[in-house]
């Protein structure tokens, strides 16, 4: 039997139907099982618990969803930045550091891209309409599962290795970005605005690879770049041995 091993996906928390509920988007989760991993949903709990729930699991992937708080990489808030979850944002950076520290590999997924980033020492743009504006729109309603613009990624890339490409196109579903890029990390992908569409870790022994798009919305396309995201990460995942 293939050993499927156990990966921790962050998750946000939401009222729905009068009660607080811990919810992920199923995308997800079907996207990691296809690539033969076993994903363990992990709520917003308090980032020292957080970091000891790595212990025994052989993966990390960092979800997209809410606006990362500017205080944490020394900004006020932009008028267009959201109300910041507090626990989200604290257990999510206490992992991505931890993940570094202990070289677990990580799956980074817009959001979680942009946690990396702020857990290593970079910042963000908040609002990339008002602050680096361009003929793309980054956030276009309702084509979540559409690619919708082109990225240039790096030939010596890992993320070049795994899609098999210099130039892909993706979904799009963001305000925010990476600015400044935190420490140990280098671009790999880029909009045609310029928009940072990717990172990777420079420490060889890290395997992380942070996107900007929504790959899990992708992997019933007939392009097979996102499909070959998840596989390649399956495959960090067993290599790495932390089973």
């Amino acid at each position: 039997m293939t050993f499927a091993p156990f990966v921790i996906v962050t998750s946000t928390t939401e009222i729905i139907r009068g009660v607080s509920r811990v919810r992920v988007n199923e995308a997800y989760t079907n996207a990691l099982a296809a690539a033969g991993l076993i994903p363990v949903i992990l709520p917003p709990v308090h980032a020292a618990l957080a970091v000891a729930s790595i212990a025994d699991i052989a993966g990390l992937v960092l979800t997209g969803g809410e606006d990362v708080d500017p205080a944490l990489f020394g900004q006020s808030p932009h008028p267009t930045t959201g109300a910041p979850h507090a626990a989200r944002d604290g257990y999510e950076l206490a992992l991505a550091r931890a993940a570094a520290e202990q070289r677990i590999p990580t799956l980074a997924i817009c959001r979680g891209a942009q946690v990396v980033n702020v857990a290593l020492g970079g910042t963000l743009f908040q609002d990339i309409p008002s602050q680096q504006p361009s003929n793309i729109d980054h956030a276009p309603d309702d084509k979540r599962a559409e690619r919708v613009h082109a990225i240039a990624i790096e030939r010596d890339s890992v993320l070049a290795e795994i899609v098999g490409a210099t130039s892909i196109r993706t979904n799009s579903s963001h305000h925010q970005s990476v600015d400044r890029v935190g420490r140990d990390l280098r671009v790999t992908a880029r909009s045609e605005d310029g928009i940072v569409e990717a990172l990777e870790s420079t420490d060889a022994n890290w395997w992380m690879l942070a996107v900007q798009w929504h790959p899990e919305e992708l992997t019933a396309t007939p392009e097979n770049w996102d499909r070959r995201l998840f596989a390649a990460y399956a495959d960090a995942v067993r290599a790495a041995g932390r089973d």
